[in-house]
């Protein structure tokens, strides 16, 4: 399942659409890619530059919410990833780092990076395995409860 229009292909039978790349916030690139690798700047819920899950987890932010927060970050970051070298290099997804708002005593971060798992499961299927990183923080930017990064393997061409 890696031939060059495969993941375009997969996404369109999923019915998901990449949505534009968000704008950054400060000084840094969406992805940069050094090598055989891209790796993408930190990706929050954003839906048309407005942060779609704000809050903390354990306070008032519900674990499927966030992961649905999750798999918008995903999307997100193979949106930022397909704008600098095209989704259909992609070979595999390295690592997933993700990282949780949450207030005392939540220690369920792992379920809720399991949206952006799962869904690069969905699309990549074992090319999306990945080692992966779930972190809980006290605050994210934006307010936002979730936000995810990403390190995806390329190929010199598609």
């Amino acid at each position: 399942m890696n031939d060059a229009s495969t993941w375009t292909a997969r996404l369109a039978a999923l019915d998901l659409t990449l949505p534009p790349v968000a704008t950054p916030a400060g000084s840094y690139l969406p992805a940069v890619q050094t090598g055989s690798y891209v790796y993408t700047s930190g990706q929050l819920p954003l839906v048309d530059g407005t942060t779609t899950c704000i809050g903390k987890l354990g306070e008032g932010v519900s674990v499927e919410d966030a992961a649905q927060a999750a798999r918008l970050c995903t999307l997100n970051g193979l949106a930022a990833v397909d704008a600098l070298v095209g989704l259909d290099r992609i070979v595999r997804v390295v690592k997933v780092v993700g990282f949780v708002a949450s207030g005392s005593g939540f220690s369920q971060q792992p379920q809720v990076i399991n949206g952006a798992s799962d869904l690069l499961a969905e699309i990549f299927g074992t090319a999306g395995q990945h080692a992966r990183s779930a972190i809980g923080v006290a605050e994210l930017p934006r307010n936002s409860a979730v936000e995810v990064e990403f390190v995806f393997e390329v190929s010199d061409s598609i």
